[in-house]
This record gives C-alpha cells, structure tokens and sequence, in this order.
C-alpha cells in the first residue's frame, strides 16, 4: 500500500520557495546548522517601518547578531539597541553610527558607561537610582529614559520583574535626572516576546500617559516613549498579523497623546529575524523506552544547549518539518547532551510521520532569532551552531 502522505502547513510558517531555497543551499552543509535569508529579513523590516511610519526602529542586536544582519539592517536605516561593550564594539566595527546606538541594558557597570559616553553613545535607559548615579557621573548630559515595570501577561516569554521600576519610583527617577544633570527623554517598557495581548501595549502606554502629565507638572518635558518589542513571529501558535498589532497601538497612542504625540521608539528582535531563519538538525536514534511505549524519543543532535533554550517549560512551540511521507505519530523530542534537561518538548506533543529514521534531516522553522545567540560554548564539547546566510 501506498504510505498515508505527511501533511505539514509549511506554507503557513514560510513560502514554498524561500523554503526550497533553504532546504536546497543546506543538502551538503553539516548539521546541525542555522540558515538565514536576508530578503525575509528585509521585507519583515520594512513591513513594520511601513505601519509604523513616524516611529524610529531600534532592532535588538541579542536577537541574532550575525554581522551580515547588521550590515543590512544598517543601510535600510535601522537603529541598534545593545546590552554591553561587546555588541557596542561590532557595531562600531561595522560602521555603525554611534548616534544610532542606545545603551538599553539597565544592569550595566559604571565601567561600562563611560566607555559608551566615549564612544559617542548618548542615550541610556535606567530604572534605578543607582544606576542613573552612574549615568551622571560617567555619562554627564546624556539622554535618559526610564524603564517601567510590566508583568508579561500574555507573553510566550515574558520579561518581567527583572527590568523597570514602579511609576512611582520612576517619577521619583525623573526628578533626579534633571536635579544631576541628565536630560529626561521619555519613558520605556516591554510587554514580554511573543506577546499574544495587543492591549498589553494600551495599559502600559496609559501609565507613560502618566508619567509623561507628572513630568510636566514638575516642568520637565519628556519626548519619547519606547515601545520595546514584543511583536511575534510565526511559531505553532498562531498570532495576529503585525498590521492588527500597529494599528492597535496607533491608535492607544492617539487616545492618550492626542495633544502632542511623542516619539516612538521601538526595540523589535524577534519579528525582524525570526521567521528568516531554519535550523537544519538531523535524527541521531528513534526508540522506545519500553516495550509498551507508543511515543518513540526522537534524539535530535541539536536541543536546548545548541540553541533552543527557549524550549525550557516548552514555552517557545518552533514548526517542525520532516520532508517524509508516512501516517502521523507523536514523538518525544529530545537533545543530545549528556543532561537530563535537554528535552525538547515531552508534554506538548509532536508529530512526525512514523518513516523518520536515523539521518533523517529535520527543519526546524522560525529560528532566526534567539538561537545562534543562545548557544553553549563547549557543553559536552558541542561546538555553538553556525549559521549561514542566503542573499
């Protein structure tokens, strides 16, 4: 009998022809390897600074930091947001303009702002007196925004608790700055990765609403507010398209500034290179623990320490491919490290058609972002991925 055939959507995660591009430059290439296309990451670019036209983008350099990325991202105009002195030294290394450069760490040393103030970098983000301490003595007149707190409600991976700072703290922060000499700029958050609730951005546009009214009472004028990231890319659970995301937030930012609209600033990582990359794995050993086992393991030679630490909780479901034919049947997928914790979804069930062998080659889509930055440097001797770029 002829097999059942294995029906996988990829046309709803990647096109028909950027994915036979992939699949056909990756035949020879060892695995496992990340291949980026740089026409998907041009064209998510330019979808977001078409719906978003007044804003000025800030790609979140820790997303994926290969340098063919920044090249491109830097002639289409983009602006770079880095979190230490070694993100700093590629961009300048690549001819970034520091003035397209914002130091949105909030946990830096005192070190480490003055060689961005020397380097020609003038804005910093902060969310404690410390830190803005620091920022005024090693940063003298620099441009300051303030990151406040936000719980990551709705986000695949939420960023809270760590960054930013009660209203009240940060309004208390904004006095400070101008009283050190600082120039308060605006006011930052970030709603999580992968956030599903588009009215995340309404509430915390309506606490910079604020925030922005006390300033003023207080005869400071902030500019700016800082949206962060948080728009998606296409995993297993399906989102909304980035335009219901852009014109939601358009217009909570014309219910609360109608008067005067600020400047937008936005910190976008994962929707600009997610969708442009896929992770080529190959099959190591499909078994079965018992005899009675119905879900076989499937050992991949790529997992959590090789770049998809964001399966941890499985939070992060990536699309994944086998190009075989066959009935479906659900598997355990795991890593190949020495290291119980490198499973890669167990719960959450796969399914693959039930052909797979060892040496089987296995895509792994949406994994532009977060993954080659991600990697362990020498855990059981495995190499970090290398990525390659298509043009």
């Amino acid at each position: 009998m002829t097999p059942e055939p294995y029906r996988f959507p990829l046309n709803r995660f990647m096109s028909d022809k950027a994915f036979n591009r992939i699949q056909k430059f990756s035949k020879n290439l060892k695995t496992p390897c990340l291949v980026l296309d740089l026409d998907i990451i041009k064209s998510k670019y330019k979808e977001l600074k078409k719906e978003l036209p007044a804003s000025t983008i800030f790609y979140a350099l820790k997303a994926n930091p290969h340098d063919e990325i920044v090249l491109l991202l830097n002639d289409l105009g983009s602006h770079f947001d880095v979190a230490s002195t070694h993100e700093l030294d590629q961009l300048l290394r690549l001819g970034v303009s520091p003035e397209r450069i914002s130091y949105g760490n909030t946990i830096k040393k005192r070190d480490d702002v003055e060689y961005f103030f020397d380097k020609g970098v003038r804005l910093f983000v902060t969310d404690s007196f410390e830190d803005l301490r620091n920022i005024a003595d090693k940063a003298p007149g620099a441009n300051v925004f303030f990151r406040i707190l936000t719980d990551g409600t709705g986000s695949d991976w939420p960023l809270s608790r760590k960054f930013g700072a009660h209203p009240d703290v940060v309004y208390s922060l904004i006095l400070k700055a101008k009283e050190w000499g600082l120039s308060p700029f605006g006011i930052s958050f970030h709603v999580g990765s992968q956030q599903r609730d588009i009215g995340q951005w309404d509430e915390a546009l309506a606490r910079c609403k604020y925030l922005f009214d006390a300033a003023s009472e207080a005869g400071i004028r902030l500019k700016m507010i800082n949206l962060g990231g948080g728009f998606p890319a296409n995993y297993l659970e399906q989102t909304n398209p980035v335009i219901n995301y852009t014109s939601e937030i358009k217009r909570f930012v014309e219910e609360d500034f109608a008067d005067e609209h600020p400047l937008i600033y936005l910190e976008p990582g994962r929707s600009i290179v997610g969708d442009a990359g896929v992770l080529v794995s190959e099959i190591i050993r499909v078994s079965k623990k018992t005899k009675s086992s119905y879900q076989p393991w499937v050992f991949l030679d790529v997992g959590k320490f090789g770049g998809l630490i964001e399966t941890i909780d499985e939070s992060i479901r990536f699309p994944i491919y086998v190009d075989k034919a066959g009935k479906e049947e659900e598997v355990i997928l795991a890593g190949p490290t020495c290291d119980s914790m490198d499973i890669l979804y167990e719960k959450f069930k796969y399914t693959v058609p039930h052909s797979i062998e060892e040496g089987d080659r296995v895509y792994i889509l949406t994994t532009g972002a977060y993954t080659q930055s991600y990697c362990s440097i020498n855990f059981n001797g495995f190499p970090p991925i290398r990525a390659y770029i298509i043009k």
